[in-house]
């Protein structure tokens, strides 16, 4: 593998894009916001154009999550990062507790963690490749999970903890791509670069009564300084009137719309979850079938649908692999820096073609054969 392969063309996939985030974006998305660069881009986020499009997002989560009475959408800018912050500020009392299963779980810990406001949090974690539990503890007024892990590719199923608390999961990479009951949950918030194809840079929760409850209770109280933007109940307040506290990136709100529709339209959440199915399924079984690659995610049942991780044998110079598929116009194939394992992560977002996974399992065999 030290000269770069050339892949026969009838072996590559249609569109090669198989990025854990930012992930592929459709044409239809990119036709979109050229559509409306004269009426929405370049124009105040105050007036009408931009506001029926904010409102035009919420009703299409809700929608698609066919929100229980009393939840809400609710936006603002910085992304899932931020999200961390508003929660620590916003949304725990006192004292949370975390699963940590990956990198990005392990996030909101260390935020809650360093809060100088906040007693330490009960922090629940294992090793990459397994996932944490929840369990209910006294003093705990706050129960933070993934619904999957970006970083090593396992999923859980949500439950809710505890009736007097709140839980509150981060589904970035999970959102639209993984079914979920909303009510099993209390917030659930995410980032639109992944299976909603668009751009980073805003947050989105869906919220129920008593997570809007907890957020106006916290600014209420007057004990602790949060500043503007890392106010929930500010970021509320706006999101009813269907803005962000300052100026949203128009693009990423017009390519997340984009996608909504096309979600709708493709059988809402069931249709995406059953899409991203498909491709996990066909990933997967090729990896159990293989001589010399295996899934990182023992536990089939927390294997993630939306984010694939195969690890290979000492035999296979994984990265010098991930190098020759990017050569031959198959990008983003390789693992999350941190975890440094000998493995390929491959994102299989509802924009991904299931067909273009077994294509891409077959350049994979065709390269190292």
């Amino acid at each position: 593998m030290t000269d770069v392969v050339k892949i026969p063309s009838e072996l590559l996939p249609t569109d090669g894009r198989f990025g854990s985030g930012p992930s592929k974006v459709r044409p239809e998305q990119l036709d979109s916001l050229a559509a409306q660069a004269r009426s929405v881009m370049g124009t105040s986020h105050r007036q009408a154009p931009v506001l029926e499009l904010v409102a035009r997002v919420q009703e299409r989560l809700a929608s698609l999550y066919d929100l229980p009475d009393g939840y809400e959408v609710v936006l603002g800018l910085g992304g899932s990062t931020t999200f961390w912050d508003v929660a620590a500020c916003s949304l725990v009392r006192e004292r949370s507790q975390h699963a940590v299963f990956g990198e990005f779980s392990s996030k909101f810990a260390t935020v809650t963690t360093k809060a100088p406001f906040l007693a330490d949090p009960d922090v629940r974690s294992v090793e990459p490749g397994g996932v944490a539990d929840l369990s209910p503890v006294d003093g705990v007024d706050l129960y933070a999970t993934a619904h999957n892990e970006t970083s090593t590719g396992a999923m859980i199923e949500v439950e809710r903890v505890d009736a007097d608390a709140l839980t509150v999961v981060d589904g970035t990479s999970a959102a639209g791509g993984l079914e979920l009951d909303v009510s099993a949950c209390d917030v659930y918030y995410f980032a639109p670069q992944k299976s909603f194809a668009s751009d980073g840079g805003l947050w989105l929760a869906l919220m129920s009564p008593a997570a809007l409850e907890r957020a106006a209770e916290i600014t209420a109280r007057g004990d602790r300084w949060i500043p503007d933007s890392l106010n929930l109940q500010l970021a509320i307040e706006n999101s009813r009137k269907h803005q962000t506290l300052n100026t949203p990136a128009l693009a990423t709100l017009i390519m997340l719309d984009e996608q909504l529709a096309w979600m709708l339209a493709h059988g809402g959440l069931a249709g995406c979850a059953s899409r991203t199915f498909d491709s996990s399924s066909r990933l997967y079984s090729w990896a159990d079938a293989s001589s010399y690659a295996s899934p990182f995610i023992t536990d089939p049942k927390h294997r993630s649908q939306v984010v694939g991780t195969i690890d290979f044998d000492e035999s296979v110079d994984a990265a010098a692999l991930a190098k020759t598929l990017r050569a031959n116009g198959i990008v983003d194939t390789e693992p999350y820096r941190k975890l440094g394992r000998n493995q390929l992560r491959i994102g299989m977002y509802p924009a991904v073609e299931p067909d273009d996974v077994s294509a891409l399992t077959r350049c994979i065999d065709f390269v190292l054969g």
